[in-house]
């Protein structure tokens, strides 16, 4: 994303070499052995990139506004304009708190507001299932902070989410804490229970600097486009499964969208419509949908059971493994990879889900 988006390194907090993935049981295997040296998985606050994003949009033109979209009316005819209302924080004569109602005409709407979108609602998308991810910040003591500065850790179980992971990611001078899940929202604060536990050993003596919560989409809504009107990102539900990334795939679809609407309005000299945008749609499931699809089996394969979860850990002390894993990370694409290597793996796949399903579990581990 940096590279493919020119986005300059000092906005970067941290860049991860390492990653330690952590069993239900605490073994610990350490991946990131097949990393060029060029390579790292970038760790950034959202604050930081979107007020950068935000800032050289405006450099280029963009008109920003600075207000809270209400909702909209949709067009009765063709070439009607799209009649959007919005509270202005701005305006000198609103209030600071509930700025000042205004609308403002336009003749394309691109849906990037989020998982609760109001877009989505008002152009009828459908729902979509989604997942609570809830993270705490925490600046932890320098020693502790030292062990994580180019280092993420995965951790999996039941005790910290019956069907996704659990991490500790480190920020510019703290680390965030947090876990997810689909099937137990309302069991979340438990599961953030479990990993401030599991993980205690390494970030004792943290202070809490600031807690989050966001839904997680689980898959793409049902409808993304209805006449000129599209959504991207969350907002269409474009994050993979494994791993819950979504920045990535919302920038791409935002800039894959765009350029689809330059390019058929011939640069704003022609109205668009909806096969234009459709067009956009198909052009991403092709790029993207079999790393969705592939993404999502794994998840179900690994993620369901305890068993199943020491077999995912088991299998990232694979060297070939892990250069799958951390090139379809890096570069969002399902690597091809030799047929030899992807028949030895599927092998051990077998192999060890067989294994850890018929024994009995080892005793947990402590961290150290």
């Amino acid at each position: 994303m940096l590279a493919e988006f020119d986005l300059p390194k000092n906005i970067v907090d941290r860049e991860v070499k390492k990653m330690t993935m952590i069993s239900p049981t605490n073994k610990e295997v350490q991946i990131g052995q097949t990393l060029k040296d060029h390579e790292y998985i970038g760790m950034v606050r959202r604050e930081v990139l979107d007020d950068f994003l935000r800032n050289r949009a405006a450099e280029n033109g963009a008109q920003l506004i600075n207000g809270l979209f209400l909702g909209m009316q949709l067009p009765q005819k063709t070439g009607e304009s799209y009649v959007l209302t919005y509270n202005d924080y701005n305006s000198a004569e609103g209030a600071s708190r509930t700025g000042e109602k205004k609308t403002l005409e336009v003749d394309v709407v691109i849906g990037a507001d989020g998982a609760n979108s109001r877009v989505a609602k008002d152009i009828g998308a459908g729902d979509y299932e989604y997942a609570i991810a809830f993270q705490e910040r925490m600046r932890i003591p320098d020693d502790k902070m030292e062990y994580y500065k180019d280092r993420a850790e995965m951790y999996v179980g039941e005790d910290v989410s019956p069907d996704f992971y659990a991490w500790v990611f480190p920020k510019c001078d703290h680390v965030a804490v947090g876990t997810g899940t689909v099937i137990d929202k309302k069991g979340i604060q438990r599961y953030q229970q479990g990993i401030r536990d599991r993980a205690a050993p390494r970030i004792a003596g943290g202070e809490v600097l600031r807690v989050e919560a966001h839904p997680i989409p689980e898959h793409p809504r049902p409808r993304r486009v209805n006449n000129r009107a599209a959504l991207i990102g969350d907002a269409a539900g474009y994050v993979t499964k494994c791993s819950g990334e979504g920045i990535y795939f919302a920038a791409k679809s935002g800039r894959m969208c765009a350029e689809r609407i330059l390019i058929n309005s011939e640069y704003g000299t022609r109205m668009i419509d909806e096969h234009d945008l459709k067009q956009h749609i198909r052009e991403w499931d092709a790029k993207y949908g079999a790393t969705y699809l592939v993404l999502d089996l794994l998840q179900k394969v690994f993620y369901t059971t305890d068993a199943q979860r020491e077999s995912f850990v088991e299998l990232c002390e694979e060297e070939y493994v892990q250069r799958v894993t951390f090139d379809s990370y890096l570069y969002k694409t399902v690597q091809g990879n030799n047929p030899i290597g992807d028949l030895k793996l599927g092998w051990q796949t077998l192999a060890s889900l067989w294994k850890n399903e018929n024994k009995v579990p080892d005793e947990m581990r402590t961290l150290v």
